[in-house]
Parts: C-alpha cells; sequence; structure tokens
C-alpha cells in the first residue's frame, strides 16, 4: 500500500513541485539568481571599497553630462536618467506579460513580450552610445581622462570598474533580450497552449526584473556618487 501511495505521487525531480512547494524550474531560476547577485555584490563592494579608500574621484554631473543629438550641451544625467526610464518601463511590461500568461492570453503574451524586447534593445543601444562617447573622450580600460572632483588627475579605478560592471551588466540584459525572444518564438508557436501553462514566461520574468534590479544599484553606485 505504501509502495502504491508513494508511485502515484509525481516526484519533485522528475518535474512536479519542490520540497519548497515551488515549481522546479522556478526554484533552479531563484537559486541562479541568488549566485548571480553575488557576483554583482562582490564587483559593487570592491568598487565601493576602492572609491571611499580613494582621496579623490571623477564627478558623475561632469563624465556623464552628454545627450545625442544635443552637441555640446551641459546636461549631467540626463541620458543615463532616460535609460534607467526605459528598463524600468520593459519591467512593467514584463509583469504585463506574465499577468497575460496566468490568464492564458497567448496574444496579450506576445504583444507585451514585443515591447519587453524592443525596451531592452533601446537600453542595449543607449549603453552602446555611451560607451562609444566616452571612448572617443578617451576613457577605457586602462586610461581616465576624467580630473577628480578638486582638478587633479584621477587614477584609472573609476574607468577600470565603470567598463568592467556596466559591461558585465549589459552582457545580461542581451542574454535576457535573447530569452525573452526564444520566449516570444515559443509563444507565437502556441508551445505554451499545448502545455497549458505559462510559468516559463515567469521564469523569464524573474531573470528580466533582477536584471532590473542590479541596474539600480549599478546607477546608484556609478552616477549619483
Amino acid at each position: 500500500m505504501a509502495q502504491t501511495a508513494v508511485a502515484g505521487k509525481q516526484r519533485w525531480w522528475d518535474g512536479g513541485k519542490s520540497p519548497f512547494n515551488v515549481e522546479y524550474g522556478k526554484l533552479m531560476m531563484w537559486y541562479f539568481l541568488m549566485s548571480d547577485a553575488f557576483t554583482f555584490g562582490a564587483f559593487l563592494i570592491s568598487y565601493g571599497t576602492v572609491r571611499f579608500a580613494s582621496n579623490g574621484w571623477p564627478d558623475p554631473n561632469e563624465v556623464f553630462s552628454s545627450v545625442p543629438f544635443m552637441g555640446h550641451a551641459h546636461m549631467p544625467l540626463v541620458f543615463v536618467s532616460i535609460m534607467t526610464f526605459i528598463l524600468i518601463a520593459s519591467s512593467v511590461t514584463m509583469v504585463l506579460a506574465v499577468g497575460e500568461g496566468h490568464a492564458n492570453n497567448r496574444k496579450g503574451v506576445m504583444k507585451y513580450m514585443i515591447l519587453t524586447i524592443i525596451g531592452g534593445l533601446m537600453f542595449l543601444g543607449c549603453q552602446a552610445w555611451e560607451w562609444h562617447h566616452l571612448h572617443e573622450q578617451g576613457a577605457w580600460w586602462g586610461r581616465n581622462p576624467f580630473n577628480n572632483f578638486g582638478g587633479t588627475p584621477a587614477s584609472t579605478n573609476f574607468t577600470n570598474f565603470f567598463f568592467t560592471i556596466t559591461g558585465f551588466h549589459g552582457f545580461h540584459v542581451l542574454s535576457g533580450v535573447v530569452i525573452n525572444i526564444i520566449m516570444l518564438i515559443m509563444t507565437w508557436k502556441g508551445v505554451f497552449d499545448r502545455r497549458g501553462h505559462y510559468l516559463m514566461i515567469e521564469k523569464a520574468g524573474l531573470y528580466w526584473h533582477f536584471v532590473d534590479l542590479v541596474w539600480v544599484f549599478v546607477f546608484t553606485c556609478f552616477y549619483l556618487f
């Protein structure tokens, strides 16, 4: 009797519920995001340690003051604020896509996934422009043309950390866009309708929200302080 009862239950490692009463794939996504958070945390803690141990640091209002097609206008942090708004808006459309998935509305999922993908591509385009603009000014790994607040020459720690951390985050955004495109194609082909649920959209949403959340910390560290 006991063996029959056990055999009638779906085991969590065969695709059923995890021991934490969470769908197994979603649990694994949370584990991955936790490990990735430790990596970003190590980067940002290292940056903060060097930043506050340094006698001088470049002024972000001077470094990030350019806006595309605005010539030499001095507009501190305007462009990065636009980038941040785009990424946050894409997080909202992802929430709406997940909501449509819960309602098993394939057209709604596709609409909001397309908007999320467009938002991700726009953010990457903005970041590519920013990198190109800074490179034209002479900034790169091992090169820092910007002076400290007091006008003294700055070390290359600022640019080394900036390009490493924003590049690492940009890679995550690019990966998220690729994942979302795959999810969009699977939705278009009716894969999730045949499965009877849109759990994969929810898992992709967890990753996308994580990427957006990390950007808040990157934005705070590099652009505000």
